[in-house]
C-alpha cells in the first residue's frame, strides 16, 4: 500500500482541527522558547564558535533541537508562516556553521572532547542524534522542496556510511532511531548505501560478543567522561563567576518500586534494555526500553517494505501479538517498569507504577502504521487509533504548553503537567505526529482505497483514476460518519472501511491483558462501479459505554473495570469528584449514562454514574486529565458485580 502525504489531506474536523491549530500556533513556538531557555540551541552556537558559555543538557540534548525542526517542518508543510519559517531558517544556518567539514555534528564531543567520536555507542546516543537530524532533513525537504537541510543531513549520513558500513557488530547504537532515519533518507534519495547501512545496523543487534563486559566498560568510560565535564564546569564557573547557575526542570516521573536499580542492571547487562540480547529474528518478545523497542520494530517493518522477508515478518507479528495480549495497558500505554523505562513481564501492568512514556506510544504508532502498509491488516490501524486518542493524546495539555512524560493509570498525587522537563523528548515528538495526522487516514494501491481513520477531511486519491473523498465525522463523541466518494469518471474500484474493535463485546472471555483487543477489527470491502456524480456512504458506530475487565493474571484488578466509550478510555479525576475517595469508591454500573458537556475541557462527553452508596461519580476522557492543576486520578475502578 502507498500513503498520502499529510499536506494533500485537508482536515476540517470538529475534534482534531482545534487541537492541530494549538499545535501549529502555540505548542511549536512554546517548544522553541523552552529550547532557548534551557540553552539547547546555545550548544550549537558554542560548537560553532559563536558564543562563550558552557554546554548544557544531557549528552543527547541535540536531538531535542532536531525533533523540533522535524515537527516545525511538518507543520510548515500545512501552514506556511513567516515566523516559523524564519526560526527554521535560522536554526538550519546555525547547524551548518556548527557541523564539521566531514559531516560530523554532536555538540557534546565537539565542545568537551574535540577529536573524539563514536566512543560509547550504547550509552551516549551519537547515532540516535544523527538519526533525528536526518529525519528533520527529510521532513524539511518534503515540506519545502529545498535541499539546504537535506544536503547537511546527507553529508552526515555519508560520514556514517564511511565509518560504519561493513563495520564490526559492536558498531550499533544503543538507542534505535538511526535505522529508520536512514530508510527515510533512502526513500527520498534512493541511495542504496543508506538502506544497506540501516539493514546492517539492525542485523548487528544481539551479536556483540561479551556484551555485559563491553557495556560495563562503556559505563566506566561514560562516568570518567562525565567527571571530566564536571571539572570543566567548575573551571568555567571559576573563570566566569557571572555565569548563571543552571539546572534543567525536574521531570514528572511516575513512582518507582523497590529494587529499581537492581532491576535495571539485571535488564541492561544481558542486553534486554537495548534489544541487544539476541539477534533480531529471535526477538519475538517485547523487552527493554519501550521507545527503543518501538523504533527498532518500526525500522524492521520499513526495511521489509523495501526488502521482503517472511521470517522477519513472522518475528514482528509474534512480537506484536505478545505486546498486545500481555504487555499493553488499557490506554495503549507501553512500559510497566519505570526503572528500565520499558516492558515488565507478561501481565505486569500495575496502574500506579506505569511508565507508559508518551514517546513509547508514539513509537508504537509509527510501527503499527508500517505494519498496516505491509500486511493490510486492520488490527494495526485499530491499535494506532486507540493509542492515538489515549496513550499519545494525553501527553499534551489543552493549551499546547504543558506536557506529561509518564502516563500512569492511577495517581495519588505528584504527577502533573509541566511546561518542560529534564528529558524533553516527548513534546516535539507529539507535535510532529499530530502535524502528520492527515498521512494516517488513507492508503491506496491500484484499484483499492483503504480508509483507516474517521477524521473529517477532504482529499483526492489516485486509484487508477482521481477520486475526491470527503469525510464528515462526529467521532470521538458521536458515532456518525459520512463519506462522499466522487471519481473523475465512472469507475470500478474497492473501498475498504475499517470496522473498529471498540464496538465489540467486552465482558466475555479475556483475550488480552488489558481487556481491549484490536484484533477484533476488520475491513468491510465495498467493490462496485462508482458514479462520477458522487455517492455517499453513511456509517453509524456503536458508542455505548463499555465495561472492560483485565485478564485474571493481571494482579490487583479483580473486581475492577475500566470504562470506555468509542475509542476513548475514561478515568475519575478528584477535581470532578469532591468528597469521594476515587480509589475505594464502588461503581454501580446500572447508573451509568453519557452526556456531552460543552463548557468542560473544551467540550467533551462525560460519563455520569453513582457509587453503590449513592454518591455521584463523573468520568472524563483519560487524555484530558491533569488540565486543571494537580489532582488524583484513577482508570480502574471498583465495580459492583452484575446481578
Amino acid at each position: 500500500m502507498q500513503e498520502l502525504a499529510a499536506r494533500h489531506v485537508k482536515i476540517f474536523d470538529p475534534f482534531w482541527s482545534p487541537r492541530l491549530a494549538v499545535n501549529a500556533e502555540k505548542a511549536i513556538f512554546h517548544q522553541w522558547e523552552q529550547l532557548e531557555a534551557t540553552r539547547c540551541i546555545d550548544n550549537f552556537r558554542i560548537a560553532a564558535g559563536e558564543k562563550d558559555g558552557f554546554r548544557e543538557g544531557w549528552v543527547f540534548a541535540d536531538s531535542d533541537a532536531y525533533k523540533w525542526l522535524d515537527a516545525a517542518s511538518r507543520i510548515y508543510a500545512l501552514h506556511v508562516g513567516p515566523e516559523l519559517g524564519s526560526l527554521m531558517d535560522s536554526l538550519i544556518a546555525l547547524l551548518r556553521r556548527a557541523q564539521m567539514p566531514d559531516g560530523y555534528i554532536f555538540t557534546y564531543n565537539q565542545i568537551h572532547f574535540p577529536g573524539q567520536r563514536w566512543v560509547n555507542l550504547q550509552i551516549e546516543h551519537e547515532l540516535y542524534c544523527h538519526g533525528h537530524l536526518i529525519e528533520a532533513g527529510v521532513s524539511h525537504y518534503e515540506a519545502t522542496g529545498r535541499r539546504d537541510l537535506l544536503d547537511l543531513c546527507t553529508s552526515a549520513a555519508d560520514l556514517l556510511v564511511r565509518d560504519f558500513l561493513h563495520a564490526s557488530n559492536e558498531k550499533a547504537c544503543g538507542h534505535e532511531e538511526i535505522e529508520l532515519a536512514l530508510i527515510r533518507l533512502y526513500r527520498v534519495t534512493r541511495k542504496e548505501e543508506y538502506l544497506e547501512l540501516a539493514r546492517q545496523f539492525v542485523e548487528r543487534r544481539g551479536r556483540i560478543p561479551l556484551f555485559p563486559l563491553r557495556l560495563w566498560r562503556e559505563f566506566n568510560s561514560y562516568n570518567k567522561r562525565k567527571a571530566h565535564v564536571d571539572e570543566l564546569r567548575k573551571a568555567h564557573v571559576a573563570e566566569h563567576p557571572e555565569y548563571a547557575a543552571f539546572r534543567l526542570p525536574e521531570g514528572n516521573f511516575a513512582r518507582k518500586p523497590r529494587f529499581s536499580r537492581e532491576r535495571w542492571y539485571l535488564n541492561a547487562l544481558p542486553g534486554f534494555y537495548f534489544q541487544q540480547h539476541t539477534p533480531i529474528r529471535k526477538q519475538t518478545v517485547p523487552v527493554g526500553h519501550s521507545v527503543r523497542f518501538g523504533y527498532l520494530e518500526t525500522a524492521l517493518a520499513m526495511l521489509l517494505r523495501a526488502r521482503p522477508e517472511a521470517n522477519l515478518l513472522f518475528t514482528l507479528e509474534q512480537a506484536w501479538e505478545r505486546m498486545v495480549t500481555r504487555r499493553t495497558y488499557i490506554t495503549g500505554g507501553l512500559g510497566a517498569a519505570p526503572e528500565i523505562e520499558g516492558f515488565g513481564g507478561d501481565y505486569e501492568l500495575d496502574p500506579e507504577y506505569a511508565y507508559a512514556e508518551t514517546c513509547a506510544a508514539l513509537a508504537s504508532l509509527f510501527w503499527n502504521w508500517e505494519m498496516a502498509l505491509l500486511t493490510k491488516k486492520a488490527q494495526y490501524i485499530d491499535l494506532f487509533e486507540w493509542q492515538l486518542y489515549n496513550a499519545a493524546a494525553v501527553g499534551m495539555g489543552q493549551n499546547g504548553d504543558t506536557y506529561l512524560y509518564n502516563n500512569p493509570l492511577a495517581v495519588h498525587g505528584g504527577v502533573t503537567r509541566k511546561q518542560w522537563y529534564v528529558v524533553p523528548c516527548c513534546p516535539s515528538n507529539l507535535s510532529r505526529t499530530f502535524a502528520d495526522l492527515g498521512k494516517y487516514i488513507y492508503s491506496f494501491e491500484k484499484d483499492n482505497l483503504w480508509i483507516h481513520q474517521y477524521v473529517s477531511n477532504e482529499t483526492i486519491v489516485d486509484v487508477s483514476v482521481p477520486v475526491k473523498i470527503v469525510i464528515e465525522s462526529e467521532l470521538p463523541w458521536k458515532g456518525k460518519v459520512r463519506i462522499r466518494v466522487k471519481p473523475g469518471i465512472r469507475k470500478e474500484f474497492k473501498i475498504n472501511l475499517r470496522r473498529p474493535a471498540w464496538g465489540a463485546p467486552s465482558l466475555g472471555e479475556q483475550t488480552t491483558a488489558s481487556g481491549y483487543d484490536p484484533r477484533n477489527a476488520h475491513y468491510d470491502t465495498i467493490a462496485r462501479l462508482w458514479s462520477s456524480e458522487g455517492e455517499t456512504l453513511e456509517l453509524n458506530f456503536d458508542m455505548s459505554i463499555q465495561l472492560r475487565r483485565a485478564h485474571p493474571k493481571v494482579k490487583g484488578h479483580a473486581g475492577k473495570v475500566a470504562l470506555t466509550r468509542g475509542p476513548l478510555v475514561y478515568c475519575l479525576e478528584s477535581v470532578d469528584n469532591p468528597g469521594v475517595d476515587i480509589f475505594s469508591a464502588q461503581l454501580d454500573p446500572a447508573s451509568l449514562r453519557d452526556e456531552f458537556v460543552a463548557d468542560l475541557l473544551g467540550g467533551c462527553v462525560v460519563l455520569h454514574g453513582k457509587t453503590t452508596d449513592g454518591k455521584p461519580l463523573k468520568f472524563i476522557p483519560y487524555f484530558l486529565w491533569a488540565n486543571r492543576g494537580e489532582s488524583q486520578m484513577v482508570v480502574w475502578v471498583n465495580c459492583k458485580e452484575s446481578e
